[in-house]
């Protein structure tokens, strides 16, 4: 039996397909201790809180991340913030308590995985050198 091809994506440079943006959300059991942890991960205080469940974090100009309490969703999050520095940052997430549950290497990208306390997987990656 013949093994499958995989399809390769090729990524090229060019205009984005929509304007770059991202309002993304992660679902939380326990909003206040969730707040906690995602304060000591992103090394900030939110940059607003739209209600009493929910905390808004802005990355970079029209990049934002919240967390909203939402017991029957939460633990199901995976997502990526991509540094310019990710080793730097993780040093600097090392000092304010949090250790990643571990982390993948591809090439000379890489990624140090997070999980909160329901599951949800943050991953802080960007491109490395081959030495880290």
């Amino acid at each position: 039996m013949e093994a499958a091809v995989r399809p390769r994506l090729i990524l090229r440079e060019r205009e984005p397909v929509v304007p770059v943006g991202i309002f993304a959300g992660i679902a939380v059991s326990n909003y206040e201790s969730a707040l906690g942890w995602y304060k000591q991960l992103l090394g900030a205080e939110p940059t607003f809180y739209p209600n009493d469940t929910e905390a808004v974090w802005q990355l970079a100009e029209d990049r934002y991340v919240y967390i909203i309490e939402n017991a029957d969703r939460a633990g199901g999050a995976v997502s990526m913030i991509w540094m310019d520095d990710p080793g730097s940052a993780v040093a600097g997430i090392a000092e304010r308590g949090l250790r990643p549950v571990g982390v993948e290497q591809h090439g000379n990208v890489c990624k140090w995985v997070f999980h909160d306390a329901d599951g949800n997987e943050t991953g802080i990656g960007g491109e490395v050198s081959e030495s880290t």
